[in-house]
């Protein structure tokens, strides 16, 4: 990465410059969906997870997701016509998204200045509002819109594809 990650009040200056309305609630680390569960409380909206993968052929890709998805990465390559998927190590996430794991988000996309990552969104995700991820670190949870968070997206310089992950759960 040429220059240094951004921080969560960075991320939000950003957003207000973008006129996106966030809130952000703050909270111990969390690293997993469950502990998310256990601590967020009764915020309001749709909960995400996020995955930072790799394709066979070197492709990076992030998947955003409702997080009760479970997400079958044979199936998800194929509907994307990609090659075979693994996660992303740690260093490579950082590299190319300047976040650690636990705190992967779609916020990140703002730190891929070199858009090395292809953004997929679960369309059924985007029928929730607001949305809720890590604002760049594992300790907030930052609640925007569904609109809001495709723009941010696309500010960022990054295209998505909106795909329905239901019928790609394992079940």
């Amino acid at each position: 990465m040429a220059s240094p990650p951004l921080t969560p009040d960075q991320l939000f200056a950003r957003l207000d410059s973008l006129g996106i309305a966030h809130k952000t609630y703050t909270h111990p680390p969390v690293f997993t969906v469950a502990e998310a569960v256990a601590l967020r409380g009764q915020l309001p909206g749709g909960h995400c997870k996020s995955l930072f993968l790799k394709d066979k052929k070197g492709g990076l890709w992030l998947v955003v997701a409702l997080e009760e998805r479970r997400i079958d990465l044979k199936r998800l390559a194929d509907a994307l016509g990609a090659p075979r998927f693994s996660f992303g190590n740690a260093e490579l996430l950082y590299e190319v998204l300047g976040v650690r794991p636990g705190s992967v988000t779609p916020f990140a996309l703002v730190n891929d200045r070199e858009h090395r990552v292809t953004v997929v969104l679960d369309g059924g995700m985007l029928d929730h509002d607001p949305l809720n991820y890590h604002p760049l670190e594992n300790d907030r949870t930052t609640a925007i819109a569904p609109a809001d968070l495709v723009r941010f997206i696309a500010a960022c310089g990054h295209a998505r594809r909106i795909l329905d992950l239901d019928p790609l759960s394992r079940g």
